[in-house]
């Protein structure tokens, strides 16, 4: 009897031992399946990305941290801020020049429908002779505004709209296989996507005018309409004239118009200030590419209630764009040192624009926008 208790107590030992064996196992096995299936989720996700690319890491790293309620970086939904740059940071800045700038030197030396005086045609024409070598005047942002403004005053919106997505149909300038309106960078959709579906509210905060944003990133940005800050020119009533808006009633056959009255150029401290009349939060996450943005990364770096990040991007892809490898390695030096997870466009991307977009290395702008007009007040 002595003999058999102990044959059963050996036994019971040995299924004790293979069950916790068993259930330690298990859970090994399916932490193991855990982590692949969390890693085989992040390369769909990111699947122009390399999955080596620090800064994917630590974007990934952090998003997980402020999203998992257990954290102590956590933070809440409504305060999950994230603000982007848009020309060179969203879309291609360097097919010549900025979209804006184009859009600006399209309706002053080619739109048939518009006349442009002296002093616009002298504009438009030195804007055409620096666009290809950036050697743009220091005063050139401010002087650009103003002539924006001038050129386009006493356009509908709808009009304005209908401008801008004519141009968006030709072949971006320096490329084949896609259009202006295709020239965004397809990793930083990817980068949206994944803060959306963590519950980021994303804004676009840029110096080109709000209403070109609007029409470029429709149908290819999920972000409202109100989810976009941007340089503004004043908007009246149609048959407003002098009335000041205060006292005009806008009635059912009036319609929105621009003027030539810049409000406000989105460079620099003033992103930070209409990020804040605009969003009335302070970001946690900043996007851009130049040192235009630096005053909004430093805006959600600094005095936070939660932890922040910043992630600088550097054309210094000279193969697929027309970056600066060489520049490189100086431009990760600087945003490093000041706080700034680097992504490069050449190391942390598989493609750019696409694989069917390719670098042509030859500019058709000067062709395309030669001209002899001569100015409506002559």
């Amino acid at each position: 009897m002595k003999n058999l208790k102990k044959m059963v107590l050996l036994f019971l030992a040995a299924v004790l031992m293979l069950t916790a064996f068993t259930g330690c196992f298990y859970v090994e096995v399916k932490e193991a399946e855990t982590e692949t299936r969390e890693e085989t989720e992040d390369e769909e996700l990111f699947s122009l990305w390399e999955p080596d690319a620090s800064s994917l890491a630590a974007l990934i790293e952090y998003v997980e941290a402020v999203t998992d309620e257990s954290s102590p970086d956590y933070i809440p939904p409504e305060d999950r801020v994230a603000t982007f740059d848009m020309d060179g940071t969203l879309i291609g800045e360097l097919f010549p020049t900025y979209l804006e700038v184009m859009l600006l030197a399209d309706r002053i030396l080619r739109d048939e429908t518009y006349s442009p005086d002296a002093e616009m045609l002298e504009f438009g024409r030195m804007t055409r002779e620096h666009a290809l070598d950036k050697s743009f005047p220091a005063d050139y942002d401010y002087e650009f505004s103003y002539h924006q403004a001038r050129a386009f005053s006493g356009m509908t919106l709808t009009e304005y709209a209908d401008f801008i997505t004519k141009f968006l149909l030709n072949e971006a300038d320096g490329f084949t296989g896609m259009t202006y309106g295709e020239g965004y960078y397809l990793p930083m959709i990817e980068v949206l996507e994944y803060l959306q579906d963590n519950g980021f509210k994303c804004f676009i905060v840029s110096g080109s005018d709000r209403f070109i944003i609007r029409t470029f990133i429709e149908g290819v940005m999920d972000i409202p309409y109100e989810n976009i800050i941007g340089s503004d020119t004043a908007l009246k009533a149609r048959d407003q004239g002098d009335t000041d808006g205060i006292e005009y009633v806008f009635t059912g056959d009036d319609t929105l118009v621009r003027t030539d009255e810049l409000i406000i150029k989105d460079l620099k401290t003033n992103k930070v200030v209409q990020i804040a009349q605009e969003i009335g939060r302070q970001p946690v996450l900043s996007f851009g590419n130049s040192s235009g943005d630096v005053s909004m990364h430093n805006y959600a770096l600094y005095n936070n209630q939660y932890r922040s990040a910043v992630f600088q991007l550097i054309a210094d892809d000279d193969v697929r764009d027309y970056g600066s490898s060489a520049k490189g390695p100086e431009l990760r030096e600087k945003w490093e040192n000041m706080g700034f997870n680097v992504i490069s466009m050449k190391d942390d991307w598989k493609t750019i624009y696409g694989e069917n977009v390719v670098k042509t290395g030859e500019f058709k702008w000067l062709t395309d926008y030669a001209e002899d007009r001569t100015p409506a007040d002559e």
